[in-house]
């Protein structure tokens, strides 16, 4: 913990599109601690490549200042806020403040795909890093060199980053705790009524609890892992039943009980789910996508993914990168009666 005798300053640069939730949920703790204390404590900005009103994927807008105004003042925290398509918004300007701000020592954060940005900037080499679990493998096949984490944020020194959504505010209150220690970090939680502070290390999808409280059985959560570690290289259904201690017809009657699909069926849409977040994300081709997804054939995967999906991949491409808000997911499922 360090004594500031000056409020610290987050530049939180966001690109259109961003997660509103995630991003306001981060701001709001220095807020309270601001407002509990008295004093300034923190300060913050948001800031966008060009200034003006900036579009979040909820359709709300916030002002932003200009990147190139906000540089007269050196930062100690740059964030960036992004969320669909970061790399159309991985500008020069945006990579050069993110170098300046590294070579001063300042502590350079990320949050949802904000990773993205700041591994595109070449400052995660050799560093941890986490992004929202969706675009994880596309995260890992354009940036090898990082160690991307399924934490729900990771601190590695003084790079730092956070998965988004309400995991924002525990990103935020960990800051807290390490710059201005646990008694300010405890108030500000209180006060935002946020109940238990989650544990670095915390997983973004812990396999042991559902939000609800609703369970799948055992032996279903073990297939579905077996299942999720080998998308690359698919199992045989009866070895997904060894991993799983089942039998192939009971392991039958559990999918069918619980997720409406035969194992086969399900362990096809999944590879086809991360094949979809590469042929969104990513620029490798469809070559390289289908094999990474599990399939030895490039004519069967477009197939598949057209059945699933309802357009092939190369359309999808094209047609898959836009905000969240505009599409349904997955997108352009055929319906019963198409």
């Amino acid at each position: 913990m360090t004594d500031f005798h000056r409020p610290l300053l987050f530049r939180i640069i966001v690109t259109p599109n961003f997660n509103m939730s995630a991003t306001m949920g981060f701001a709001d703790p220095f807020r309270a601690v601001n407002y509990l204390e008295g004093v300034t404590r923190f300060r913050w900005e948001f800031v966008s490549e060009n200034g003006g009103e900036c579009l979040s994927s909820n359709g709300f807008s916030i002002l932003t200042r200009p990147l190139k105004d906000a540089a007269a003042e050196d930062a100690d925290f740059l964030i960036v806020s992004s969320s669909w398509t970061p790399e159309a918004y991985s500008s020069a300007a945006i990579q050069s403040a993110l170098r300046h701000a590294a070579r001063r020592n300042a502590t350079i954060g990320a949050i949802d795909t904000g990773a993205f940005v700041v591994a595109q900037a070449g400052l995660l080499k050799g560093r941890r890093a986490t992004v929202h679990y969706e675009h994880m493998d596309a995260f890992q096949e354009l940036y090898p060199d990082t160690e991307l984490s399924e934490n729900l944020y990771v601190f590695d020194g003084n790079r730092i980053s956070c998965c988004g959504g309400v995991a924002a505010v525990d990103f935020a209150l960990h800051i807290i705790q390490g710059t201005h220690g646990s008694a300010m970090a405890n108030a500000a939680a209180r006060y935002i009524f946020f109940p238990a502070l989650r544990e670095r290390g915390t997983s973004q999808n812990p396999q042991e609890s559902e939000p609800l409280g609703i369970t799948v059985p055992a032996p279903v959560r073990r297939a579905i892992k077996a299942m999720e570690d080998n998308l690359e290289d698919p199992l045989p259904i009866s070895e997904v039943c060894t991993h799983a201690e089942v039998s192939h017809r009971q392991l039958d009657r559990l999918f069918a009980r619980y997720l409406n699909k035969t194992p086969a069926l399900y362990y096809r849409d999944i590879r086809l789910d991360r094949a979809r977040g590469l042929v969104t994300q990513t620029s490798l081709s469809m070559a390289e996508i289908a094999f990474a997804s599990g399939f030895s054939s490039q004519v069967h995967f477009s197939r598949a993914y057209k059945a699933r999906f309802g357009l092939p991949p190369i359309k999808d491409r094209i047609e898959g990168r836009i905000p969240f808000e505009f599409r349904a997911w997955p997108m352009h499922r055929k319906t019963d009666s198409g």
